[in-house]
């Protein structure tokens, strides 16, 4: 899985834990009627994910998230991903950014910026505010 997909799971697909896990019972079990399929089954989200969203409300959970509107450190953070230098310089190949030296301020604007446009690239809704 590359690192991007890694990304877009994390952000399309962050409440399928939630969905998953079983739901806490107030009864004991053997009174409880047993779940049917179309119960437990994962609904899809209807349309388009809304990434800022998401981001606001993982940040909220999380008691702040960071500075993940512009820094691709404190975003991957968030999303619980590696952030070291090397994963950095990873993902700027594989989405094709070379702006700056890796590490650097530069480069880590632009790998943010195209972090954030691939998303919308993908079916997120993402506003051009955060990759513009």
């Amino acid at each position: 899985m590359s690192f991007f997909s890694k990304i877009v799971d994390r952000i399309f697909h962050h409440d399928k834990a939630e969905r998953a896990a079983p739901a806490p019972q107030a009864a004991p079990a053997a009174t409880a009627p047993p779940a049917t399929p179309a119960a437990t089954a994962p609904v899809p989200a209807p349309g388009p994910v809304d990434v800022e969203a998401v981001l606001v409300s993982m940040a909220e959970i999380e008691g702040g998230g960071g500075n993940w509107r512009t820094s691709i450190v404190d975003l991957l953070k968030l999303l619980k991903l590696d952030s070291s230098l090397d994963a950095r310089k990873g993902l700027a190949d594989e989405l094709g950014v070379h702006a700056g030296e890796p590490g650097s301020a530069e480069q880590n604007i632009a790998l943010h910026k195209a972090v954030m446009r691939k998303l919308a690239e993908n079916g997120g809704q993402v506003p051009e505010s955060l990759y513009r």
